[in-house]
């Protein structure tokens, strides 16, 4: 006889991080998925907002962060703590930082007072703020570095993330990269496929890309190319279902090569192909490849 599954229990995410990293925008793209979003939330609020008719039932996104008066990273923990005691959410935190350089860059650029820099110096408050936050950041579930995003990479990473919370499911995205142009911050899973043999080097498939059938026979006609793709599926099917029961929402598997136009795009597409088969739900990201 087989175990009953739990009940399903909406999410209550806490989104929290670096001033600039992208907290609103997070918060706007958490809205529009639906959930129902409270952005520079008082967390002396809490008790009271769990109350309210409107919220049961529902998936939430609070923000909290160092822009609400006396922040307290510890309490904030210990709130999180106490709500998922309740059992009435699946409790999830969103971390979201960038680099020291990105942050003022994006300071100076909007000419924005950072929250804890009000008398001093941007770069003074960056510190000051990473001291107060960095602890908490090792309790996150999930941490977004948006150093090198855009808003669509912001949404895409965010909607894989939370989409599979609203839904109760594990999202997956496949990715392709250029070793070149440096490792995704947000892969989970790397796949190196520079060893086999490269169609940049045909002068009939240099400008096309793993997307084209003849680039795709290509890699294929590699010896070692069969056994690679048969040992990831089988990784696949042996990991996939233990994230899954593990409560992982979103997974991301990237696939990198010299280029990120031949090689790693024709993994991502045979992959991508097998976990459709299997009714998984299935995004594809190739990371140098425009239009895709």
């Amino acid at each position: 006889m087989t175990n009953p599954d739990p009940p399903y229990l909406p999410s209550f995410i806490f989104v929290t991080g670096l001033s600039g990293a992208g907290i609103s925008s997070a918060m706007n793209i958490l809205e529009d998925i639906g959930f129902l979003g409270f952005d520079n939330f008082p967390l002396s609020l809490l008790p009271a907002l769990l109350q309210q008719e409107d919220v049961e039932g529902r998936s939430v996104a609070v923000a909290i962060d160092t822009r609400a008066a006396q922040f307290d990273p510890v309490k904030l923990m210990d709130a999180i703590k106490n709500l998922k005691a309740r059992n009435q959410f699946h409790v999830k935190i969103l971390f979201l930082t960038a680099d020291d350089t990105v942050l003022l860059k994006r300071f100076t650029e909007t000419r924005r007072v950072h929250p804890m820099a009000r008398d001093r110096a941007v770069a003074d408050g960056i510190t000051a703020e990473k001291s107060l936050l960095f602890p908490f950041k090792h309790e996150a579930g999930y941490i977004v570095d948006t150093s090198e995003y855009s808003i669509h990479d912001l949404r895409r990473v965010i909607e894989g993330f939370a989409g599979g919370l609203l839904h109760d499911r594990m999202n997956i995205t496949l990715m392709s990269f250029s070793y070149r142009h440096g490792l995704p911050r947000e892969a989970d899973l790397v796949f190196d496929v520079r060893f086999l043999r490269n169609p940049n080097w045909v002068t009939a498939l240099k400008e096309k890309t793993g997307l084209e059938q003849e680039v795709q026979d290509y890699v294929r006609g590699d010896a070692a190319h069969d056994p690679f793709l048969s040992g990831v599926k089988g990784m696949m099917d042996i990991l996939l279902p233990r994230y899954q029961s593990e409560g992982k929402s979103y997974l991301t598997v990237a696939f990198g090569c010299t280029g990120g136009r031949h090689r790693s795009v024709t993994l991502v597409e045979e992959i991508g192909e097998y976990l459709h088969h299997k009714n998984l739900p299935v995004q594809i990201h190739h990371r140098e490849t425009k239009g895709s």
